[in-house]
């Protein structure tokens, strides 16, 4: 009888320890699944899948699942960001960011730098600026942003020289002087490519210059104002998120995944060194 009794008590503790030990395992997994956090990042074009790629693959590690949300337009992803909608978006510059929040009020901001995309100039007529002339005609960009960064880049290029008065997005009315008597035509950023035969150079807009099939090396002068930080892309976030150190810790590793390189793999390897790292080592959501 008293074998009997062991024999029932030690099966009694078996049974015990296992349930034990499969609520401890529950309770693990439970605190694993709770641990999944998805942020929704916003993005304009197809291309941002490709450049977010790696960050997306090496924040699974970090239990983070960055969920790409597409937009079709440049207006809708700051104010998908300020209602909630999205966690992030990365798709504009600061120049774009800052004008944006002085028209609607927004309360985001820029949380970490990601990439700059050169204007270079390109030419179907000539294979280095030395070959302009007087009269020969250059192309750039109409919109104020574009076109005032494409001016500093001929001025950087010894083509042209602007005003010490001039704004930070100069005009054409700006140009104190031409060190060569070039005709600059202010045409739409989009439709500048198809134009090559019909100008002598042109300043294209690095997305627009990759989508019409033409090569960074194959440029006559190649954008070498990189340095000037309004024009840097960004991610951006809700300026009220960033009172929660949780949500801190999140976009910490997002910005940091990106800033990688694996991405800066995919810059030169994929996009042909359209796409230019900048400010990587600028730690903005320590501030």
């Amino acid at each position: 009888m008293k074998k009997l009794n062991k024999l029932v008590t030690l099966a009694l503790s078996t049974a015990l320890l296992i349930l034990a030990l499969s609520a401890c395992g529950n309770a693990g997994d439970g605190e694993s699944q709770a641990e999944q956090v998805t942020v929704k990042l916003g993005v304009v074009g197809s291309i941002y899948e490709d450049l977010w790629a790696p960050a997306q693959e090496a924040l699974k590690a970090e239990g983070i699942n960055l969920e790409i949300v597409q937009f079709s337009d440049y207006v809708t992803p700051n104010n998908a960001l300020a209602n909630g909608e999205i966690d992030l978006n990365a798709f504009q510059h600061r120049i774009y960011l800052e004008s944006e929040i002085e028209s609607y009020g927004y309360e985001i901001q820029n949380i970490g730098n990601t990439l700059i995309v050169p204007l270079n100039l390109f030419s179907q007529k000539i294979s280095s600026l030395e070959e302009l002339k007087d009269g020969d005609t250059v192309a750039i960009p109409d919109d104020v942003t574009n076109g005032g960064r494409a001016l500093k880049v001929l001025e950087a290029a010894g083509l042209i020289t602007l005003s010490p008065e001039a704004a930070f997005n100069p005009t054409v009315n700006d140009i104190a002087s031409y060190n060569v008597g070039i005709t600059i035509k202010e045409l739409k950023a989009n439709v500048i490519p198809s134009t090559l035969p019909d100008v002598d150079v042109a300043v294209i807009n690095g997305n627009y210059a990759l989508d019409f099939g033409l090569k960074a090396e194959e440029a006559v002068y190649q954008d070498s104002v990189l340095d000037v930080e309004e024009y840097w892309n960004l991610v951006a976030a809700r300026t009220a998120d960033l009172e929660d150190a949780e949500k801190v810790a999140v976009y910490d590793k997002v910005i940091k995944a990106f800033q990688s390189e694996e991405t800066e793999k995919v810059f030169n390897d994929t996009f042909g060194g359209y796409f230019i790292k900048v400010g990587w080592d600028q730690d903005l959501l320590a501030k």
